[in-house]
C-alpha cells in the first residue's frame, strides 16, 4: 500500500505544517509568556486546532497506534484524545479570553443535546484516572521542567472543571507542543 500523500493532502499538509511550526517557534519563546493573556490564548487555540486537523491524516493515526504499544502508558492518549479534548473545549466554547478562565460543566457541555459529545465522552472515560507526570528538557535553558496532567476526580454534573487544573498554561502548553511536534515530525522527510 502506497502511503505517500496525494496532491490535495500535500497542499493541506504544507500549509498546516508550516503554520504549526511557526506557532511552535513563537509559543516556545520565553517572551511569549510575557505577552497579553488574550493574545497567548488565540495563538494556543490555533496550534491546538491545527494539530487536531493533522490527527485526521492516516499516517499520523498509525503513529498514535504505535505509541499505544511502544511508548509509556497514556502518552498516545494524551497526544490524541487529551489534545483533541482541549481543542474541542476552546473551539466549541469561545466564551473565554485566557487559558485560566476556561471551564466546563456537564450541563454546559451538553446544553444542546444530552451526552454523545466528544468532550462529554472524554470526561466520562477519564474521570478519576490517575494523574500522569511528565518532564521535558529545554536544551537552550538547560532546564528540566516537571508537570502533572490531572484528570477530574468526578464528572457527575455539579463539578466545574477548569482547563488549567488539567494542564497548566505555560508548562502544559510547552509540553503539549513538544509532544505534538514529536508526533508530527514522524511524517517529515527533511
Amino acid at each position: 500500500m502506497d502511503s505517500r500523500p496525494n496532491d490535495d493532502e500535500i497542499k493541506f499538509l504544507k500549509l498546516a505544517y508550516n503554520r504549526f511550526y511557526d506557532l511552535y517557534e513563537e509559543i516556545t519563546m520565553d517572551n511569549f509568556w510575557t505577552l497579553d493573556c488574550d493574545y497567548r490564548f488565540l495563538k494556543i487555540k490555533d496550534v491546538f486546532a491545527i494539530y487536531s486537523e493533522l490527527l485526521g491524516y492516516e499516517p499520523i493515526k498509525w503513529i498514535i497506534e504505535l505509541m499505544k504499544k511502544h511508548r509509556p502508558p497514556m502518552e498516545a492518549e494524551i497526544g490524541d484524545e487529551l489534545f483533541k479534548f482541549i481543542r474541542h473545549v476552546i473551539t466549541h466554547f469561545p466564551l473565554f479570553s485566557s487559558w485560566d478562565e476556561v471551564f466546563v460543566t456537564k450541563s454546559l457541555i451538553n446544553w444542546k443535546r444530552n451526552n454523545g459529545q466528544f468532550i462529554n465522552n472524554f470526561l466520562e472515560k477519564y474521570k478519576g484516572n490517575r494523574e500522569v507526570k511528565y518532564r521535558f528538557w529545554e536544551e537552550d535553558k538547560k532546564t528540566m521542567t516537571y508537570l502533572t496532567i490531572k484528570f477530574p476526580v468526578n464528572y457527575t454534573g455539579q463539578e466545574v472543571i477548569y482547563l488549567n487544573n488539567i494542564l497548566s498554561e505555560k508548562d502544559g502548553v510547552k509540553f503539549s507542543l513538544i509532544l505534538m511536534k514529536r508526533i508530527l515530525d514522524t511524517q517529515v522527510e527533511n
